[in-house]
Order: structure tokens, then C-alpha cells, then sequence
């Protein structure tokens, strides 16, 4: 599953420093956030609009015809939600991740994936769902073999492959640009997986990190 995970050559040509470090989590246990989720979404400092991060990500979107006052991105989006909203324990842990480390983080459901995500510049006739809309030609979004799973990047996410109480095997998306460093994702990562582990301590963790070259 892991090593069939694409990014799409055009993604790297419109920003080189982008990379992506994927998740899987089998075994998941999950359910409504509770006393412990809750004091992690706490403890996720609130992020200045100003932050460079931040920046990088709407410089992103400009670069591909979206206005990032309009459409966000999602750790954008998130910081400026304060306090953070309780979805529950999975969500609440890559939240908490995201606005901590100023990283999209996009979570998802692998049961309700057909095929490899691939994050791709859209044609503009990819099939999505009628929430989310359907992209317009040069738009990055992550698709799997049925459709568009989410539009402008890690703007917004389809109904189809969201993460649930009921959610045993997920995949996580950390998002990285420049000036994040690879070595912050990679503690993103582990920081994510260790939360997960807290949740359910049987979950089988595995990465890749995907970048420009590799």
C-alpha cells in the first residue's frame, strides 16, 4: 500500500520543496474524544497568522489560481478555529499535531479507499463528490481509483474517506513546504504515531516519507 502512494511530477514542478510524510495505522481503535484527547487539542499552542509555515502554504495556492483567503489551508483553517473542535480521539490527535507543528495533516480512512491515493494536478473532469465539488483544471488535489478524495491540496476533504469512531485502519498525510524542515516532519511523525499508539496500543505503524527525487 505504501510504496503504491504517488505524487504526480507536475505536484514537484510547481513547488520542489513539497513533501509528504504517509501514515498507516492498522488496528485502530478508535472513538469520541474523551478527557485525554481533549487535553492534547489544549495543549496545541494557537498559531500567529503571521507564521512563515503558514505563508508558504498560501503562496502554494496562489501558485495554482486559488485565493487562500477563500479557500484555506487546512492547518490555516484549523489555528484560527480556537478553541479546536472535538471530533474524536484519531482526528483529535493529528489536530492537535497539525497546529502544533504549523502542518496540514489529512487523515483518512483505508477501508474506503479503492486503490492508491495519488496526489495529482487535476484535469478538471475528475469525479467528486457534489460536498467537495468538482476541481478545476491545474487544482492539486489527492484522488484514489473512484475520485477526487480531497480538493486544493488539503483544503477540503470528501465525506467517502473520513476518518469515523468506527475507523480501524486509517492513513495520515503530513504535508510538508519549505521552511519546515524534513527533520520537523519526521518528529511530527513520530509525535502522531506515539498518540495513536496511546489510543490503541496494538496499532501497526508504518511510514514513508515521499519527496522530489525518490
Amino acid at each position: 500500500m505504501l510504496e503504491e502512494i504517488h505524487v504526480d511530477p507536475s505536484v514537484f514542478a510547481l513547488r520542489p520543496d513539497f513533501a509528504v510524510l504517509v501514515i498507516t495505522a492498522h488496528g485502530l481503535t478508535n472513538g469520541p474524544t474523551d478527557e485525554r484527547s481533549r487535553a492534547w487539542l489544549a495543549s496545541a499552542e494557537a498559531v500567529a497568522n503571521d507564521d512563515p509555515k503558514l505563508e508558504a502554504w498560501r503562496d502554494a495556492y496562489r501558485a495554482f489560481g486559488a485565493k487562500p483567503s477563500r479557500t484555506r489551508p487546512s492547518v490555516d483553517a484549523l489555528s484560527r478555529r480556537l478553541p479546536l473542535p472535538e471530533i474524536n480521539r484519531v482526528v483529535d490527535a493529528y489536530n492537535s499535531i497539525s497546529v502544533k507543528h504549523v502542518l496540514p495533516i489529512g487523515g483518512e480512512d483505508l477501508r474506503a479507499y479503492q486503490g492508491p491515493a495519488r496526489l495529482i494536478r487535476a484535469v478538471g473532469d475528475e469525479p467528486s463528490e457534489e460536498v467537495i465539488g468538482v476541481p478545476e483544471p491545474g487544482e492539486v488535489v489527492w484522488r484514489d481509483d473512484l475520485g477526487v478524495t480531497c480538493r486544493r491540496w488539503n483544503w477540503r476533504q470528501g465525506v467517502r474517506t473520513r476518518l469515523t469512531e468506527e475507523t480501524v485502519d486509517a492513513i495520515f498525510l503530513l504535508e510538508r513546504l519549505e521552511p519546515l524542515s524534513l527533520d520537523e516532519l519526521k518528529v511530527a511523525g513520530e509525535e502522531l504515531a506515539d498518540l495513536l499508539t496511546e489510543i490503541s496500543p496494538d496499532v501497526r505503524i508504518s511510514t514513508r516519507l515521499i519527496q522530489s527525487g525518490n
